[in-house]
């Protein structure tokens, strides 16, 4: 069975205008609705630095929670971490970069400083699952190249301070089947991907990867977002494109209810009052 991450109220809403805590509420309470059993609700952020992501806590209070999902928070360093775990969130992530060069630019600290903090973020999350999701892993804005040497050894180094598992981003859509499948020789399986749709290959390469026996994807309903620290990050991996993709595969099994799903992607493109770029939210499914 996939395991689907929904990522549309986090990493899909960053880039737009702000919602106000009680319409992000109602987006990520219909997404409880339809099957998911993962969401990334929120980041503790600056609300400088990213706006839409402001009152996260209040946000997360006005859910209409179920216990059969676990909702996820992003957290940049210890004391988001702390306001995360006081506002009784599931599970937490965190990023570092395979690149050098990106993770200066994005957060201002080495990838050994990274590696330390989330070292803390881990104690701080007193048992909670930490996932590290690794930017850049297909391929860097700054320098090009895919640093798959550097993965697996960061991975070590972060297995052993407590991370309970890894995601490897696509952080702006470089990855192509053949990249996916030499990255997964390296890392094995046991891994999610994290896939942007910049150049119209993301739900290839999940189909690679699923080929490959990987089982866990981030995905955001409509394919909204993208990083707005890294220049020329499209959109995610729509959920439903995933879902649909894998509709006719009786080896596969998602949970989720399709047509429930395409109900939140339209009353998300009504909230941020533009189309959304997924194609089954666009076109229907086949059938």
């Amino acid at each position: 069975m996939l395991e689907i991450r929904e990522v549309g109220p986090r990493d899909g809403l960053q880039n737009e205008e702000p919602l106000n805590p009680e319409r992000r509420a109602e987006i990520i309470s219909a997404l409880c609705r339809t099957g998911l059993r993962e969401i990334e609700a929120v980041s503790f952020v600056s609300p400088r630095a990213v706006p839409a992501m402001a009152r996260p806590a209040d946000v997360l209070e006005l859910v209409d929670r179920r216990s059969e999902v676990r909702l996820w928070a992003l957290v940049p360093n210890v004391r988001g971490a702390e306001m995360a775990v006081d506002a009784n969130i599931d599970a937490l992530t965190v990023t570092v970069s395979a690149c050098p060069v990106y993770n200066e630019k994005n957060v201002r600290q080495t990838v050994a400083e990274s590696v330390a903090a989330i070292g803390s973020i881990v104690e701080i999350a007193a048992g909670r699952p930490v996932d590290v999701v690794i930017s850049c892993v297909f391929g860097s804005p700054y320098t090009g190249d895919a640093p798959t040497a550097a993965v697996p050894d960061l991975i070590g180094q972060l297995s052993d301070l407590g991370a309970t598992r890894f995601t490897l981003a696509d952080t702006t859509g470089m990855a192509t089947p053949h990249l996916v499948d030499r990255v997964l020789h390296k890392t094995g399986v046991d891994v999610g991907l994290h896939l942007h749709d910049t150049r119209g290959t993301a739900l290839v390469n999940a189909k690679t990867a699923i080929d490959l026996g990987v089982t866990r994807f981030d995905t955001a309903v409509g394919g909204l977002g993208g990083s707005p620290f890294a220049r020329g990050a499209g959109g995610n991996l729509p959920t439903e494109d995933l879902v649909h993709l894998v509709l006719d595969d009786p080896a596969v099994e998602t949970g989720v209810d399709l047509t429930a799903l395409l109900a939140v992607a339209d009353d998300l493109a009504a909230a941020v009052d533009h189309p959304l770029p997924g194609r089954i939210a666009t076109h229907g499914p086949a059938r």
